[in-house]
């Protein structure tokens, strides 16, 4: 294959242009801040601009997984930001009830009640949507507008701070140097990579997503499948919701995961995945999830404008889902495709020749 051809391959792949974009955002902060990429060690924990990026992306790329797994399927899930709001009430609600907050055993109950809360909430979405048949993005719309009002109830519409040095490890804590919340992402982005491209879980998935009929006729439980992803999506919106309120030790149930499911969906599609279904990418959503975070601190280093903030955001996302799209690139390009050479028909015999 000729050097042009490679090229052409590699800007095809589905995460050349999320890199590069974060990739430009960085070289953009280095020309205002020259220390962006300095990284050092200060009492034994990493500091620096890309930690903090790291750890500011943690609970979205926690709930942009999920939802990638979600959207392969066909489906949608509105209400994580609502589970990542109840998942740190009730673990902020348990832990300032204890009679001791730095109690390890009660902590470990706090955050096993918060996250099999979260894994209820989630079947619930995908038994409304496999087995009753409601749209997933009315089933899910249903306990994205309660589940806000569950968590203020269990909030009381207050504030719950706690002050538990077990429990700040979770979203403020460091291990080997390294955030927790970012080792915690690092497993559960490994292991469903494992899952998904190492069996055939991958496979089934992006098949009920690429053609659900054609699945079902070949033998794929589809609506078992449906109900494992949206559990796996409360899962994962249930870990996010816990570094969330351990990283600020408190639990606010009105503000807590506020649209977060927007940029989790807004990441997915960044990351390659098809909004359609089938074809999904865990790699490209993690990289989404950091392109998002690397905008935030953009924004703010460059200095632009706080009420131009959003409108600068969009029109970032916009050049960089028109940059990810085939058919734009061949317009602006030019390059259309062709179809094959069909060669001149000979030109008729001269009658003056002679036939040898």
């Amino acid at each position: 294959m000729t050097n042009a051809g490679t090229l052409r391959e590699l800007l095809r792949h589905r995460l050349v242009w999320p890199v590069a974009v974060l990739v430009l955002l960085i070289v953009g902060n280095l020309v205002f801040t020259p220390s962006f990429l300095s990284i050092e060690v200060r009492e034994g924990h990493l500091y620096g601009s890309l930690i903090d990026i790291l750890r500011s992306a943690a609970p979205l790329a926690l709930v942009a997984l999920g939802m990638t797994l979600v959207i392969a399927t066909g489906g949608i899930d509105l209400s994580v930001g609502s589970v990542v709001a109840i998942s740190g009430a009730v673990a902020c609600w348990w832990i300032a009830g204890l009679g001791d907050q730095n109690s390890l055993g009660g902590v470990l109950g706090a955050v096993g009640l918060a996250l099999g809360l979260s894994l209820l909430l989630g079947a619930g979405n995908g038994l409304l949507v496999a087995a009753v048949g409601i749209q997933p993005i009315i089933a899910t719309l249903i306990l994205m507008v309660a589940g806000r009002g569950v968590a203020q109830l269990i909030t009381d519409g207050q504030i719950i701070t706690v002050n538990s040095d077990p429990y700040k490890v979770i979203g403020a804590g460091y291990w080997l140097t390294f955030p927790v919340s970012v080792l915690i992402v690092a497993v559960m982005v490994a292991g469903t990579l494992v899952l998904t491209r190492r069996t055939a879980l991958g496979l089934l998935i992006e098949s009920v997503g690429g053609n659900p009929t054609a699945s079902r006729l070949a033998g794929v439980n589809a609506r078992r499948l449906t109900v494992l992803v949206y559990v796996f999506a409360g899962l994962c919106a249930g870990l996010a919701g816990l570094i969330v309120s351990s990283n600020v030790s408190s639990a606010d149930g009105n503000n807590a995961g506020n649209l977060i499911e927007l940029d989790a969906i807004l990441a997915v599609v960044i990351g390659g995945t098809a909004l359609a279904g089938g074809r999904f990418s865990i790699v490209g959503s993690v990289i989404g999830a950091l392109v998002i975070k690397t905008l935030d601190i953009t924004i703010y280093t460059i200095g632009v404008p706080t009420n131009t903030t959003l409108l600068f955001k969009a029109v970032v996302v916009v050049v960089l889902c028109l940059a990810q799209s085939p058919a734009f690139r061949a317009r602006v390009l030019g390059r259309r495709r062709r179809g094959p050479v069909v060669p001149d028909p000979a030109p008729p015999a001269s009658k003056t020749e002679v036939p040898v």
